[in-house]
């Protein structure tokens, strides 16, 4: 499968556009929608600035990289397009290791449609401040809603 334009258009509006870095909550440097690195794996620091289209561009290459982890994660269960892409956005966010060792992983794959996948989304709603893992709220919002996509027909 392939994450669908209502997928990046999730994701974008999660990640929101930023064209000069900033700190993100757990104050790690972002630019984009949302990018850590630049395609050439060197990471976003202070004082950088893109333009939309490489900000497009990041994003694609991000999403590619993200949609190929969790296609083999998944290959082993059908999922609908909207199930598909939470799990891209949830990856886009957390990273593709986290996903590949989580309960919501492991959820899906016993039953996609297994109601407590809720549960598990909502597991990750936490930042890293100080070395102390604290809730956010924002982050509780976004998993309600990647859940709340999962789970739409």
């Amino acid at each position: 499968m392939e994450v669908s334009q209502n997928g990046i258009n999730f994701i974008k509006n999660e990640e929101g556009l930023r064209l000069t870095a900033y700190q993100d909550q757990a104050k790690v440097w972002t630019i984009g929608y949302g990018s850590i690195l630049y395609k050439s794996g060197v990471s976003v620091k202070e004082g950088d600035t893109i333009n939309e289209a490489q900000a497009e561009s990041l994003l694609e290459w991000e999403v590619d990289l993200k949609t190929s982890a969790v296609a083999n994660y998944v290959q082993s269960v059908t999922l609908n397009q909207n199930q598909y892409d939470s799990l891209i956005s949830f990856a886009y966010n957390v990273g593709t290791g986290a996903l590949h060792g989580s309960t919501l992983l492991k959820r899906i794959l016993a039953n996609p449609k297994d109601p407590t996948i809720t549960d598990a989304f909502l597991m990750w709603d936490k930042i890293n401040v100080d070395g102390q893992l604290v809730e956010n709220t924002g982050l509780k919002a976004r998993r309600q809603r990647e859940a709340n996509l999962y789970f739409t027909p």
